[in-house]
């Protein structure tokens, strides 16, 4: 993907707080395939009235004094040994919030971006260790990104390259969309009305994420700024993360009813589907009877 250093208008950097002595240790121990599985359980927190229903305080032990975004704290560029991955991570947050700004008629407030490192507190939804990988959190509006995660993706997942770590980033915009349009209240809503639909909401509401960054992936082919073998390497990200194959890798039963993000084909599918589209309007993963 083609791409060129952009000031950082919504980018807070809180890497150099001191914050790994603060936390304890995750639970698995660092990422792997559990912490993975955190990260797709709680991708979408809970707290200041929408999101999953899902707290990291439930499943992780992080025992305060963790960095939050009114302490940035960033590491000098030239002592930065992921400067190259934050460059990138920023164009791609503000590339895809100027596409959202542009094509919501009902108005766009942008996101933020938290980069941290080991540990971070969020405004409304308590403290995550970076075991739980990127996420969102719906209170304050906020995209909590460890750059380490790139790393975790390839060895973890087989996923790598500049443009599935791109998807990643645009995946979690596509929450905050979902926030600004009313959409995440509404499924908040439903699900606390109706607990047993929780996981079957859960899984429209990621599978929308996907076709929200499908949308934006478009966006960038239109600048020309894709390149050979961008989109293979989303797709295959896309299919990573899928809930049968995490499953089948963890050694245990497949379950449908147990998945909360989509199956790989369906989150591949979605993906291709806003990128085909370019449309958000195609994105309508709640109206059909089957995703």
């Amino acid at each position: 993907m083609k791409w060129k250093r952009v000031k950082s208008r919504n980018v807070i950097d809180v890497r150099g707080a001191a914050s790994r002595s603060g936390s304890a240790p995750a639970i698995g121990g660092g990422l792997g395939l559990v912490g993975v599985l955190i990260y797709l359980g709680i991708q979408l927190l809970g707290g200041g009235g929408s999101g999953s229903g899902f707290a990291i305080e439930d499943l992780l032990q992080v025992s305060g004094g963790a960095p939050s975004a009114g302490d940035p704290q960033p590491i000098p560029r030239s002592k930065d040994p992921q400067r190259d991955l934050k460059d990138f991570s920023v164009y791609v947050f503000e590339d895809a919030q100027d596409g959202w700004q542009r094509t919501l008629p009902s108005g766009y407030d942008a996101a933020e971006l938290v980069l941290f490192d080991g540990a971070v507190s969020t405004d409304g939804c308590g403290e995550a260790d970076s075991a739980v990988g990127p996420f969102y959190c719906p209170a304050d509006s906020r995209v909590y990104l460890d750059l380490t995660f790139y790393d975790d993706m390839r060895r973890e997942l087989g996923a790598s390259g500049d443009f599935a770590w791109a998807y990643v980033i645009a995946h979690e915009i596509g929450h905050h969309v979902q926030n600004e349009t009313g959409l995440a209240a509404q499924v908040d809503r439903a699900t606390r009305e109706q607990p047993g639909s929780a996981n079957e909401l859960s899984v429209r509401q990621e599978l929308q994420a996907d076709c929200y960054a499908g949308v934006w992936a478009n966006s960038v082919f239109a600048e020309g700024a894709l390149e050979p073998g961008d989109l293979d390497e989303a797709f295959a990200a896309s299919e990573a993360v899928g809930d049968d194959r995490l499953q089948r890798q963890t050694g245990g039963a497949i379950d449908p009813d147990s998945f909360t993000h989509g199956t790989s084909e369906q989150r591949r599918r979605w993906f291709e589907a806003g990128y085909e589209a370019a449309d958000p309007g195609a994105c309508d993963t709640f109206s059909p009877a089957e995703v």
